[in-house]
This record gives C-alpha cells, structure tokens and sequence, in this order.
C-alpha cells in the first residue's frame, strides 16, 4: 500500500512572539487510503518553513492585516492549508489529490502558490486564494515524484523534482513540460535541492549512497560524491558558505562535504539511532544545523564544537520526519511525525546566542 506524506510549510508573522511555547496541530482524521500500521514503504513526513525573502510587498500588508502564521502540511491526497493565530492552529482549506503527497515547495514570486509531488509521478500546481484546484498537472516521471524545490536565485523561475525512476527533472511553470531530465542515479532519488549561492545548481540524494551536483548549463552530472554506505535520504546546502553540503542517510550519521575537496566528509555527526529523514542548515549559524530521525527525535548540532550535539528533541511519539528553521525569527523551529502532530517551537540551545 503506498504511503502519502505529511508535510507543514509555515509562513511567519513577526508580529507574533511563540518564542516560548510550542503550538501543536493534530491531524484527527486520517485522509485518503493511507493506512499508517500496514505498509510496504516508508512514511515520509517532510517539514519546510516558505522563502519570504521573495515575496511580493503585497502580502506584507496582508499580514500587518491578519497579524498571523500560515502552516501547510498534506496527507495521502489531500493538501491542508492551516491558519496560525493567537487563537491556535485552525484549519483554512484543504484540496483533494487522488495519490499520495511526497513533498511540497512555495513559489518564490507568488506567495499562493505552491507545487506538489505524489505517488503517482506527477507535479501539481496550486493556488492557496482559489477553493478549488489544481491549476496544472505536470506527469512525466514514471514513478514517484518523491522530491520537489524551487529555486531560490533571483532571476530564475527553476523547479527541480527527483523521482523514485531514478532521474531529476527541470520545470519551468509558465511551460507545460519539462525543459531538460537528468540522469546517472542507480538508485532511488529521495531528495533534490537548490543551492542558494549558485544560479542553475543543485543536488540531489540518492539510495545509491551517492551525493551529486548538477548544472542545469551543462549536461551530464558535474560532481559524484560517495557519501555513505547506505541511501541517503536527505541533503542540504550551507546558507553560509556555497561549497558547503551535508548529507543525512539510514546509517544514522551526518556528514558535511566541502566540494572543493570530497576525499573526506569535513564532519560527522553521530547519535541518531535510526535512519535520519531530513536535515536542515540553520539560516542564523554558519555552523548550526538540525536533523530528524526515525528515533522520533529533532536534534540540533553545531559541527564546529568539539561536543557538536547542543540538544535532543523528543516531543513525538512516532517517527520524525519533518524539519525545518525559520528564516525570520532566530531560534523558531517547526517539525512533524507519524503521530499526526506539527510542532512549533524554541528549544532551549537556539533559545540564547548559540
């Protein structure tokens, strides 16, 4: 039985202080035709806090009129948009998809709308101020869509998707298929990501245990990193220092990888006891960065101390498997699980100047 995903993106309000509470939304009913004790794959949960930086000033009168927070997260087909206000989490509006959601990404120039990637090899395009949807349908992956990104350079309109067909695709959305697909993995692609130093670059991660850079210039992969013995389920690139990536996979370890020298991870991070789902680069801290793990723990690491792991985050009953850190207000977190709760808060080491 295929799996959907649960994934929350979060829109912050400044005029909003959380910084000392955690606000929880439960998930009480289950949609579509997940079944979350009988499966054949993994559940994936992923986690994203939206890219502010580049919308429009439109939508920061709105919130200066709303004075509140917009979460997202999905279901196996359905897409939930959630409300945050001082009242709590409410439910906005949720869409409808006939296969599971994998992953989910905002557009960078349009703060309502958003792409989606499912089980059934499709990307779907959605707009958050309509009730019904979705604007289009994107199917050229043969199996699942398992990853999506936007990219973040200014100038670039780029989608990336990466697919269980062991191929990456690149989208323009204005164009109703792909503008170029690209091959190499022997495996599973699980996640694919932008750089958001590097107009035209990103990377991908893969069950071949590889980590690879792409130049959506150039044909070909420009970099084939070995980067684990087992598959790597989740990768991000340093906010701070464009060479910089880690790496998160089911050998419980992290690594950082300087791609100006790929012999050895610069990093490793150990004590997670089962697969890490996602790891996420601070956007504050040039060396901070946070992981979530099928432990059902969120922990928060600092690779350039000698004691690296800086806290354990064990608020969840079930497998962690979404992530993510705030762009606007220092220290917020947010992240989701198995047991159908997303989770907004400061942990204690993020809470005073790292």
């Amino acid at each position: 039985m295929r799996f959907g995903a649960l994934v929350c993106r979060h829109f912050w309000s400044k005029n909003i202080n959380e910084t000392a509470c955690i606000e929880s939304f439960a998930l009480l009913k289950r949609h579509g035709k997940s079944g979350r004790h009988y499966h054949t794959r993994l559940v994936v949960v992923v986690c994203h806090f939206a890219q502010l930086e580049a919308v429009t000033p439109v939508f920061f009168f709105l919130l200066l009129f709303i004075v509140h927070s917009i979460f997202l997260y999905y279901g196996c087909g359905t897409l939930v948009v959630l409300e945050q206000n001082e009242a709590g989490i409410v439910l906005l509006r949720s869409f409808d998809w006939n296969d599971g959601l994998f992953d989910v990404t905002w557009s960078e120039n349009n703060e309502h709308v958003l792409i989606t990637s499912s089980g059934d090899g499709s990307l779907q395009i959605w707009d958050t101020a309509k009730t019904t949807g979705p604007l289009q349908v994107y199917k050229e992956h043969t199996q699942e869509a398992y990853s999506v990104d936007w990219s973040q350079t200014r100038g670039e309109q780029l989608v990336v998707s990466g697919s269980w067909d062991q191929t990456a695709k690149l989208w323009d959305p204005a164009v109703g298929k792909s503008l170029c697909t690209f091959k190499g993995h022997e495996g599973v692609i699980y996640s694919t990501i932008w750089s958001p130093h590097i107009p035209g670059c990103f990377a991908s991660a893969s069950g071949d245990q590889t980590l690879r850079v792409w130049d959506v210039k150039a044909p070909g992969v420009k970099l084939v990193i070995p980067a684990h013995q087992a598959e790597i389920l989740s990768c991000d690139w340093c906010k701070y220092d464009e060479n910089l990536l880690v790496t998160g996979a089911v050998d419980c370890s992290l690594k950082g990888w300087d791609l100006r020298n790929v012999r050895q991870p610069v990093f490793v991070l150990l004590g997670h006891t089962y697969a890490i789902r996602r790891v996420k680069f601070s956007p504050f801290h040039a060396t901070l960065l946070a992981s979530c793990s099928y432990d059902f723990t969120v922990r928060f690491w600092d690779f350039s101390k000698p004691n690296p792991l800086l806290e354990t985050v064990e608020h969840h009953t079930e497998f962690t498997c979404g992530l993510d850190l705030s762009l606007h207000n220092c220290g917020q977190v947010v992240d989701c699980a198995w047991d159908e709760l997303v989770k907004v808060y400061t942990p204690s080491c993020l809470a005073v100047a790292v």
